[in-house]
């Protein structure tokens, strides 16, 4: 394990013994679906590349029982610690080995080397990716996530990394920035954006950004009043600030070589962006071509019931493959 990487703490949380504090609500999104289509077998290797507050890694662990291991990658240390409290051991026996790494899931390549430096065959029966933003990382103002509070102009995934979105914001200069919004949020009206926010330079805080978004960007039909003008400028930013495309990607290159024959990887997007690469990684000449099998033709999407419980799932789209 590398620097930051840690075992997952004993003697906490819920992995079938006694709670010693409370964990932050958690929903995790099309759960029973992900966990259907990873087809967990006891005693193997699974990874979850996006583990979050544990959600679904919890599911999993209780199918891999004692002989397994379940390895959690997490670029974010908070919702790495609180997924160490959500899956600790607790005193139940039949709990599987986990390892939790303080690592974006683009350095998922490495744990080919650590694993098994010496041979091209794979170590892990599956993986799991929850790509996109977690619900403690918008609800908290201070990580500077959503425009609904006000907070500094952050948006990073890792508190370690150097890019923040003030950054972005107040140096890039006017074209790139409208690229910026352009290329990652979808927004039509980049260029009217990124020039109110040039005109409004230094912007220091989410509420501010959003308020000159807003006045730039006025909707003009329906379909654009149905949310708020800011969505797809804060959307551009933080998949700019955490390189979440080119993350995605790196994730994706390296399944051939963790995974073994017959194992399973199942991504769960939010948005067009990230379904695109997956669906094209997955096609004729992509980069699971030759090695895959795929096993959802179509995205797997929410049920009416489940969107309604937890309104961040209406976006959520999985794709599932596995290795030949």
């Amino acid at each position: 394990m590398g620097e930051g990487d840690k075992e997952a703490p004993q003697g906490a949380g819920h992995g079938g013994g006694r709670e010693a504090r409370p964990l932050p609500e958690h929903v995790p999104v099309l759960l029973q679906e992900a966990i259907e289509y990873l087809n967990v077998r006891r005693g193997g290797t699974y990874i979850d590349a996006t583990v979050g507050l544990g959600g679904h890694s919890y599911e999993i662990a209780k199918r891999l029982g004692a002989p397994g291991h379940l390895i959690g990658l997490d670029k974010d240390p908070a919702a790495l610690r609180e997924a160490g409290f959500r899956l600790s051991a607790s005193g139940n026996e039949d709990w599987p080995r986990v390892t939790l790494l303080n690592r974006s899931f683009a350095e998922i390549g490495a744990l080919a080397n650590d694993q098994r430096p010496t041979t091209d065959d794979g170590f892990a029966d599956g993986i799991l990716a929850d790509i996109g933003v977690s619900s403690m990382q918008l609800s908290d103002a201070a990580r500077g996530f959503s425009f609904q509070a006000e907070g500094p102009l952050d948006m990073r995934m890792d508190p370690g990394s150097e890019r923040t979105a003030e950054q972005v914001v107040n140096h890039l200069g006017e074209r790139e920035l409208a690229d910026v919004i352009y290329e990652f949020g979808e927004e039509r009206r980049s260029r009217r954006i990124a020039r109110a926010i040039c005109r409004s330079r230094p912007i220091r805080s989410t509420t501010h950004l959003a308020e000159i978004i807003s006045a730039a960007a006025r909707p003009m039909n329906q379909a654009e009043r149905r949310i708020h003008p800011a969505t797809k400028t804060f959307q551009a930013l933080r998949i700019f600030v955490n390189r979440e495309l080119d993350d995605l990607k790196a994730l994706l290159q390296a399944a051939p070589r963790i995974l073994k024959p017959g194992g399973r990887v199942v991504v769960i997007s939010f948005h067009s962006l990230e379904d695109r690469i997956v669906k094209d990684a997955f096609k004729e000449e992509g980069i699971l071509d030759k090695h895959f099998r795929v096993l959802t033709k179509k995205p797997v999407t929410a049920s009416e019931e489940e969107s309604i419980r937890n309104p961040r799932a209406r976006s959520a789209k999985l794709r599932a493959a596995e290795r030949l």
